[in-house]
């Protein structure tokens, strides 16, 4: 049976986290998630998949700033120096959404960049994304001509996050960078969609979403995927 536990930033969440070893289970922090990571131990997650907010550089400072056209909400105050360190000190491999926006991940190089080919002809939207990784493997496309018909597609009518990504990308991921038994990591869980790709998978969850609106609508959709999943 499947352990299901979500915490609130109010209800003082536990300094110890249950054993993983035994069964899958997903867990959800509303909280700052820099500050929530500081409870692990070093490489504690086998794999972190995030999508952090990248703002905007100026030419002026270079500083990241909020994006241009967004509304300032906590979700999209871009990560620090430190954020990144905690990431790298509680995860053995990473993958980085818009790590081509953070010049701090490529101290070290990357072999193998992920490309998500979007297939989105809305103007202004950008074809396809990129991801940084940690792994040392030949670079990897995900096009949703080949996998967008995977069951647990995200469709526009479920859409409330402005970053939101479809379930089939997660599960590509897992698929392809993941193996059974991993403890996967989520810092800016925003629409959920990686938690219901783990749980749809078998794979152990930690996530955190310091956002209460965003919170508050991925514990609603995780609880009517996890209904359905019953229901079969």
């Amino acid at each position: 049976m499947n352990e299901i536990q979500t915490f609130n930033k109010a209800e003082n969440p536990p300094l110890v986290i249950p054993d993983v070893s035994n069964c899958p289970f997903s867990i959800v922090f509303n909280e700052d998630c820099v500050q929530g990571l500081k409870r692990f131990a070093d490489n504690y997650f086998d794999l972190a998949i995030v999508d952090p907010p990248y703002g905007f550089r100026t030419e002026k400072t270079g500083i990241l700033n909020f994006r241009k056209g967004a509304s300032e909400k906590e979700w999209n105050v871009a990560p620090t120096a430190e954020y990144f360190n905690e990431l790298k000190r509680v995860s053995k491999n990473q993958i980085v959404w818009g790590g081509n926006y953070f010049p701090e991940l490529w101290v070290n190089g990357c072999r193998c960049f992920v490309y998500w080919h979007k297939g989105n002809p809305v103007p202004n939207f950008a074809d396809g994304e990129l991801a940084w990784t940690s792994f040392d493997r030949n670079a990897k496309q995900c096009d949703y001509r080949y996998y967008g018909n995977l069951e647990g597609k995200t469709s526009a009518g479920d859409k409330f996050h402005p970053t939101q990504k479809p379930i089939y990308l997660y599960e590509w991921l897992l698929k392809e960078f993941a193996e059974e038994g991993n403890l996967v990591l989520d810092t800016h869980l925003g629409s959920g969609s990686s938690r219901i790709a783990c749980q749809k998978n078998g794979f152990n969850f930690v996530g955190f979403e310091i956002d209460k609106e965003y919170y508050e609508k991925q514990e609603k959709r995780f609880k009517n995927f996890t209904a359905q999943q019953r229901l079969f």
